[in-house]
């Protein structure tokens, strides 16, 4: 058992990252803690420590590692000299990532925008014209692949040759939604799309709040561009603001639905938007800025 194959199957056991982290070091290392009998781990955590047994039987690590070689799939664990910088720095970082395409340096400079699914015509346009400036000045995109508002910024980026990350709440070979494979596939190309879950697991409702940590861990800032009151875009914008990232929302027509919650960030004390030097000039003293 190597360090790697220890942080596949704790990772596939779904418990909190953070949880699996400080039980590693109390254990010593992420092997120790991988390969302890069901009595020395139970003490702790028993559900941890029953699905350690189980995916040790069933020698799920080596099996998910051949997968996802097959698929052109690598993954990254938080020890390795590949994985994300400014994602380490979340409270709850995920222990491993799946990623197909390529994290660059270039990637550091990165800004999330994210929004409703059902969007106004307003909507469209913004999310155009922040996605291609932010592309202009060397930004990647990063987004969650949704239907609505991440699409379009998704879209917007890569027509404009601009690198994007995508992040998926379901296994990378699980596509969703599926008219979006097109565009998967394209992100690869141009950048990455990445997720904590392994492979195979389905896009149930609680995987999008675990995803949405991802998206703004990333990224230095968060762009809101239309949100209803209770959109996942908020939830996204909340994680953002816990771990200490910048947070952007652009104002609109107050007669919208899909405007109440950007138009709540804005009331809160999140920085109003409305054009790409207004989140430049809130992150020169974070980043140089061509």
């Amino acid at each position: 058992m190597n360090e790697v194959s220890a942080y596949i199957g704790l990772n596939m056991t779904e418990v909190n990252s953070s949880r699996i982290l400080f039980l590693a070091k109390h254990f010593g290392t992420v092997e120790t803690l991988y390969s302890s009998p069901y009595s020395a781990i139970s003490v702790f955590d028993e559900e941890l420590a029953k699905k350690i047994c189980k995916i040790r039987e069933k020698k799920e690590p080596e099996e998910e590692i051949k997968k996802t070689k097959e698929q052109g799939i690598k993954i990254v664990t938080i020890n390795d000299l590949n994985y994300p910088e400014y994602l380490k720095t979340i409270p709850d970082p995920p222990i491993a990532l799946y990623i197909k395409g390529e994290i660059t340096e270039k990637d550091r400079l990165a800004i999330a925008i994210v929004g409703s699914r059902v969007f106004t015509e307003y909507g469209k346009k913004a999310c155009e014209m922040f996605t291609e400036g932010l592309v202009g000045l060397g930004f990647t995109i990063v987004s969650g692949m949704a239907k609505g508002i991440d699409t379009i910024a998704h879209r917007s980026c890569l027509s404009k040759n601009g690198r994007t990350i995508a992040v998926l709440g379901s296994g990378l070979d699980v596509i969703y939604p599926k008219e979006n494979k097109g565009i998967f596939d394209e992100i690869c190309k141009n950048g990455a799309c990445v997720s904590e879950f392994p492979l195979g697991t389905l896009p149930e409702k609680d995987n999008f709040p675990r995803r949405n940590r991802i998206i703004s861990g990333l990224s230095l800032g968060c762009v809101v561009v239309e949100a209803k009151e209770r959109s996942g875009a908020l939830i996204t914008a909340r994680l953002a603001l816990e771990q200490g990232r910048e947070v952007f929302a652009v104002p609109g027509e107050i007669t919208k639905e899909t405007s109440k919650g950007t138009n709540r960030l804005i009331k809160d004390g999140c920085k109003m938007v409305c054009d790409v030097m207004d989140i430049v000039e809130e992150l020169r003293h974070i980043v140089e800025i061509k």
